[in-house]
């Protein structure tokens, strides 16, 4: 049960590594990083976009294959290379006017320390590092890349009476 009133969220960004995809990442020959994302957080990404929650992804990696899967997903918000994660946040604030109360974030590691310090929901799996979890309102009980955006996902749609409420929540 996240602790927070989920009827106000109308964004959630997350990070990729460590949180949709898990902690160690293949490298390719040409030692590109090559990153699995879980398909049970990308049906609930797909879905939650189709239902008009804003899904976010905010990383600083820069493999291709990560922004066509997303915005094959649906996604009109795929932020890559983010050096610096909290300028990316706050420009993607000032262009959409949501309010800090509005967004949730899920992040695992230190580059997303600041920017869950400025949203309402703060969110990590289970295996974040320890100053992530110290500051978030919800923990999710699945490691990144085992689910914890599908978690979080389901939770908020569930409450806003989104989650299997018609026909295309049965269909990609």
């Amino acid at each position: 049960m996240i602790p927070y009133d989920l009827s106000r969220i109308r964004a959630v960004v997350f990070d990729v590594d460590g949180v949709l995809s898990g902690n160690v990442i293949p490298l390719s020959a040409d030692g590109e990083p090559m990153r699995t994302i879980n398909i049970k957080d990308g049906y609930a990404i797909h879905f939650a976009a189709k239902k008009g929650l804003e899904v976010v992804i905010l990383t600083g990696g820069r493999t291709e294959a990560v922004r066509i899967r997303f915005a094959n997903l649906g996604l009109k918000h795929v932020y890559m290379d983010c050096r610096y994660k909290l300028d990316v946040f706050e420009r993607f604030m000032q262009e959409t006017g949501y309010r800090p109360e509005q967004v949730a974030y899920m992040g695992d590691d230190l580059p997303d320390y600041e920017v869950m310090k400025q949203v309402g929901l703060p969110c990590c799996p289970a295996d974040a590092a320890p100053e992530i979890k110290e500051i978030s309102l919800y923990i999710s009980p699945f490691n990144g890349g085992c689910g914890c955006g599908r978690d979080l996902l389901e939770q908020i749609l569930k409450e806003q009476g989104l989650w299997m409420d018609s026909k295309e929540a049965f269909a990609w």
